[in-house]
C-alpha cells in the first residue's frame, strides 16, 4: 500500500513539472498524446476513490495479480476515444494539471486511510484494499513509463516500482524473463510497447508476447 502512494506521488510530481508544450507531445500509449494520458490519470484516480468506498461482504476473488485480464492482442476500448475527447475539452493544460493533482492527491490520502484487509468491490471483483492498491502499482508505473517515453528530461518510475511490476508480469507469464533484461525492458517489451531486438527475441525463446493487461 505504501508503494501505491509513492508510485502515484512520483507520477503526479512529473505531471506537475510538465510544460504546456509537453502536453502536445506523443506518449508511450499508441495514439495518445501526453494530454490524453494525463486525462486518463484523472479517470484512474476517480476509480480508486470510488472503489475504496465500495465495501464488499464477500471473500476476495482476486488479488493484485489476478486483477489483470490478459490477452495477446489489443482489444477495442470505447473509453479510449472518450478519453481523447475529454482531454481536448479541458482547453488549457493548467486546468488538466489542476484536476489530476486534485483527485490524485485525494486518492493518495484515501489509500493512507484504508484498512489493508478491508474488502472492496470493482468490476465484479472483490479484493482486499491492499490487493486492489497493489494492482494499481502496475497502472501507475507502466503509465509513468508512457508519460516520459518522449520526455527524457523527466524522471521515470522508481527502481522499487519497476521491480515489483516485473514480478507481476513474470507471475502472469508463468516464467521469468531473461536476467539480461532490465526491469524497464521487461515492461516495455512484455507489453508490446517496444519490439524486441533479434538478440532479445532469441533470449525470449517461445515465450509469447506481448501481454496486454486491462
Amino acid at each position: 500500500m505504501d508503494l501505491f502512494s509513492r508510485s502515484l506521488g512520483e507520477l503526479l510530481d512529473v505531471v506537475e513539472r510538465l510544460t504546456d508544450e509537453d502536453f502536445g507531445r506523443p506518449s508511450g500509449c499508441a495514439g495518445w498524446l501526453v494530454r490524453d494520458l494525463v486525462c486518463h490519470f484523472v479517470i484512474d484516480a476517480q476509480d480508486v476513490l470510488i472503489t475504496l468506498v465500495t465495501p464488499a461482504p464477500d471473500e476476495p476473488t482476486h488479488d493484485a495479480v489476478t486483477y489483470w485480464r490478459v490477452a495477446h492482442e489489443p482489444a477495442d476500448d470505447p473509453l479510449s476515444a472518450l478519453t481523447v475527447r475529454l482531454a481536448q475539452a479541458y482547453g488549457e493544460p493548467w486546468m488538466l494539471k489542476f484536476h489530476v493533482d486534485d483527485v490524485g492527491r485525494a486518492a493518495q490520502r484515501a489509500a493512507g486511510l484504508a484498512a489493508p484487509d478491508a474488502r472492496v468491490r470493482t468490476q465484479d471483483m472483490v479484493l482486499t484494499a491492499a490487493g486492489y492498491l497493489g494492482a494499481y502499482v502496475w497502472e501507475w508505473t507502466l503509465h509513468h513509463l508512457d508519460l516520459v517515453a518522449h520526455l527524457p528530461r523527466h524522471a521515470g518510475p522508481s527502481a522499487e516500482a519497476l521491480a515489483r511490476c516485473r514480478e507481476v508480469l513474470e507471475q502472469i507469464a508463468g516464467t521469468a524473463f531473461p536476467a539480461g533484461f532490465s526491469d524497464t525492458d521487461v515492461l516495455l517489451v512484455g507489453t508490446g510497447r517496444r519490439a524486441p531486438t533479434a538478440a532479445e527475441r532469441a533470449e525470449l525463446g517461445e515465450l509469447e508476447i506481448p501481454f496486454v493487461l486491462g
